[in-house]
């Protein structure tokens, strides 16, 4: 119980201090009530003058500063902390442009955050503006595709609300696409491998594979079925599409088991994996759920916690009922007996008076 009681404290606490949190890549941030705002400076070599992030056409060792202006509204000075970050792919295949705990690829040649340069921290006076410089240093070999990331920025120490354990935070988020030439990189997707593991506390089989190559892949769809190794019949399945995965990056995608336990053996991935312009990748994959993989997210399972505490309780109703019914017709019988008892009794001693007489 205290383990299932830490995982829901755990999710609440999580959920509230994220839950104001509002990222933006558009050319100017609205005022949040914080005094914060931002504007991207676009430059010569602004690719894309429409929209709201850097967009830029670059050449081989070429070197360049880039501005976004920082506006202070508020009556007091601001800090506000920068992150530059590489694009990356998360479960739900949504690029993911800010901090996060996801993996690099193996492929990935030049990342954005040694190729772009900033101060992590930023001080503002107050009713004032910025310019807050990114130094790029591109790298000195030619390459076709995209080299893209995020620069995120967030206010430090803004409004907390003790009592309530909830934190404001508003932070922002701007894109950077890096490319010198125009040829068109095909995507390329690569099977890494097929494990189990858990997904907020459920059991899950996911299916981990790459996008080696520096393009995007947009308007992906994804089709996974399990199967016990040697059988055709299809134990858990799921489709997903409308993903995108960035450039060099990987993605693990979950099979969830839907609350069932997990059970240890060999098993079959088919995995199928389409986009609008007619690509295809298609693999099988066998892989294995060892008794100590089962055991372990089995006890973790927040499905199979709650099945189970569900169950005994309807369980206790059912025997609390039973025994009630039985001991009713207990006393009901009982109550009876002693009754047609008595009426004997009663009619026995009047035929004895009648005798007598």
């Amino acid at each position: 119980m205290k383990k299932i009681f830490s995982i829901w404290l755990m999710v609440i606490l999580y959920i509230g201090i994220n839950s104001n949190l509002l990222t933006i890549t558009g050319q100017a941030a609205e005022n949040d009530g914080s005094g914060f705002t931002y504007k991207v400076i676009q430059p010569e070599n602004q690719h894309n003058k429409e929209v709201g992030y850097f967009d830029l056409r670059m050449t081989p060792s070429q070197e360049q500063t880039v501005t976004i202006r920082m506006s202070n509204s508020s009556d007091k000075e601001i800090t506000v902390e920068v992150a530059l970050n590489s694009a990356k792919t998360n479960t739900n295949g949504v690029i993911e442009y800010g901090p996060s705990k996801l993996e690099k690829d193996k492929s990935l040649k030049y990342d954005f955050a040694d190729i772009v340069k900033g101060e992590k921290t930023v001080k503002i006076p107050a009713k004032q503006s910025v310019d807050y410089p990114l130094t790029i240093n591109m790298p000195a070999s030619q390459f076709d595709g995209v080299i893209s990331g995020g620069i995120y920025m967030i206010q430090k120490g803004q409004t907390e609300d003790q009592k309530a354990m909830i934190k404001n935070e508003y932070g922002y988020l701007v894109g950077m696409v890096l490319t010198e030439t125009d040829i068109a990189v095909q995507p390329k997707l690569k099977l890494n491998t097929v494990f189990a593991e858990q997904q907020n506390y459920r059991n899950a089989v996911f299916i981990n594979y790459s996008n080696t190559q520096p393009a995007y892949v947009d308007e992906m769809t994804v089709d996974v079925q399990i199967m016990e190794k040697g059988s055709d019949e299809v134990l858990y399945d799921t489709k997903q599409n409308k993903m995108r995965m960035a450039p060099n990056s990987q993605i693990n995608f979950p099979v969830l088991m839907n609350g069932e336990q997990m059970v240890a053996g060999d098993y079959r991935a088919h995995i199928l994996v389409t986009t609008d312009k007619d690509k295809k990748w298609e693999w099988e994959q066998e892989f294995t759920i060892t008794d100590e993989e089962a055991d372990k997210f089995n006890k973790e399972d927040v499905s199979l916690l709650q099945e189970s505490r569900v169950n005994w309780t309807m369980i206790l109703i059912l025997v609390g009922v039973a025994l009630g019914i039985v001991i009713l017709i207990f006393f009901v019988v009982h109550f009876f007996r002693q009754k047609k008892k008595k009426q004997a009794r009663k009619k026995k001693k009047s035929n004895q008076v009648r005798k007598k007489r």
